[in-house]
């Protein structure tokens, strides 16, 4: 099948909010340009955010979506042109109509190297990469727990506990998203001397199910350590199923996901703008929720 070809003299695009009547549009769109993404999770994400679309004469000709985390931080994402209407300005004008409603607000974003150029003039700057891992025919490893340790399966009474951890390891405010997410996930916490000192979500996504985010406390070998008994977990229950879980390039996880046969299969750059989120060191975020909601 050949490539579209650029549509010859074109009208100008218009540019209208994002509405829960673009889904569908928005769906194919994603589709076309190889996006695993399904229309329910395209529902999630408009759902717990806001952004634009670009209409041409042959239907919706970009999306561009963006998340509001408490008073200062923000990511935008599902930033896609259709492949017809490209080389027009649309992606960068959908981008400007985003920070002109984010404002000042540190936001994050995950770049493509086709779509880096356009982000540095935009005034983002590269702080970290995020390695994409797939399989479905993965290893389930054994997790490893110290004395005092244990999995157990979320609570309603976490939710405040797993706010806290997964705000102060990402840097952005998850008063919002953790309890939309919740609805959607199963997971679990592991437990230190009774207190949660980690966490992992597992929902539908995509071609099958992802995992994320990862949040574990503590320093060094234990967080990591903490990390893959939740991910463990995680796997065991998608054993045999399709299962993607995207991890900070330094999360000390590649190896280890390889090994087990998640299989590394993108790298995309995380650039900030108007700074970068204070994230606390004593927490780390092993897997993003995803690259749109960082």
């Amino acid at each position: 099948m050949s490539a579209p070809q650029p549509v010859a003299n074109p009208a100008p695009a218009t540019f209208r909010p994002f509405t829960a009547d673009d889904i569908d549009a928005a769906h194919a769109l994603s589709l076309q340009v190889g996006w695993p993404h399904r229309a329910d999770d395209w529902r999630f994400v408009a759902g717990v955010g806001s952004g634009f679309i670009a209409q041409s004469e042959g239907g919706v000709a970009g999306t561009a979506l963006c998340w509001k985390y408490g008073t200062g931080g923000a990511s935008l994402g599902m930033v896609i042109v259709s492949p017809d209407q490209q080389g027009r300005g649309i992606g960068r004008e959908l981008m400007e109509r985003l920070l002109e409603a984010l404002d000042a607000r540190t936001t994050v974003l995950h770049a493509t190297p086709a779509g880096q150029p356009l982000y540095q003039k935009l005034g983002f700057n590269a702080i970290g990469t995020i390695h994409q891992h797939q399989a479905a025919d993965f290893r389930v490893p054994q997790a490893a727990l110290a004395h005092g340790e244990q999995l157990r399966a979320l609570q309603a009474a976490d939710t405040p506990r797993l706010i806290d951890l997964s705000s102060r390891a990402s840097g952005l405010d998850r008063s919002a998203l953790l309890p939309a997410l919740l609805g959607i996930a199963q997971g679990v916490a592991l437990e230190r001397d009774g207190e949660v000192a980690g966490f992992a979500l597992l929902r539908p996504f995509g071609r099958g199910h992802a995992i994320g985010p990862v949040v574990a406390g503590s320093a060094g070998a234990n967080a990591t350590r903490h990390a893959q008994a939740l991910i463990a977990h995680c796997l065991a229950a998608n054993a045999g199923a399709f299962t993607r879980i995207d991890t900070p390039g330094d999360s000390g996880l590649t190896q280890w996901l390889e090994e087990l046969g998640l299989e590394r299969v993108d790298t995309v750059v995380k650039m900030s703008r108007n700074g970068a989120p204070a994230s606390d060191p004593s927490f780390t975020q092993f897997a993003i929720v995803n690259q749109a909601l960082g």
